[in-house]
């Protein structure tokens, strides 16, 4: 992806039941994680001493992860090839994201980056669930 393909792609951008899709399910993650993980979930798990695998405390990346990559999808993908890439390269940025904490005077937290790991799998597979049928958009390389 290139510059010059990514403002021929905003040139041409259409609001499609696809983008819709990826958009509905990117906002989605972000409005459970403001509305009820973070708000009650996670404070119930804490106040009451739960064992819940650590999902209370890696339950941003996880959310944002998939938020971060389906509203990604949503605006600037184009075709099946490149959000895949996409959700790679997302995936990828964020677990060097939490690698560089110490960086930002915070702990490197091990939790994190295997939530995100796993997370990038789930969005992975849940794309595909959603959009078995998606044709790459992408022009054909004749010889």
């Amino acid at each position: 992806m290139t510059i010059k393909d990514l403002r021929e792609g905003i040139s041409k951008w259409r609001l499609t039941r696809e983008r819709i899709t990826n958009l509905t399910v990117g906002f989605s993650a972000v409005l459970i994680y403001e509305f009820l993980a973070r708000p009650i979930y996670r404070p119930y798990i804490y106040k009451n001493n739960i064992n819940d695998l650590h999902i209370a405390d890696t339950i941003g990346n996880s959310l944002g992860t998939i938020a971060t990559v389906f509203v990604l999808i949503g605006f600037i993908g184009q075709g099946r090839t490149q959000h895949m890439f996409l959700i790679r390269t997302i995936v990828i940025s964020v677990v060097l994201y939490e690698i560089a904490h110490p960086l930002l005077g915070k702990p490197i937290d091990p939790w994190d980056i295997v939530a995100t790991l796993l997370t990038g799998g789930l969005c992975s597979m849940l794309y595909k669930l959603v959009h078995p049928n998606t044709l790459n958009k992408e022009k054909p390389i004749h010889k």
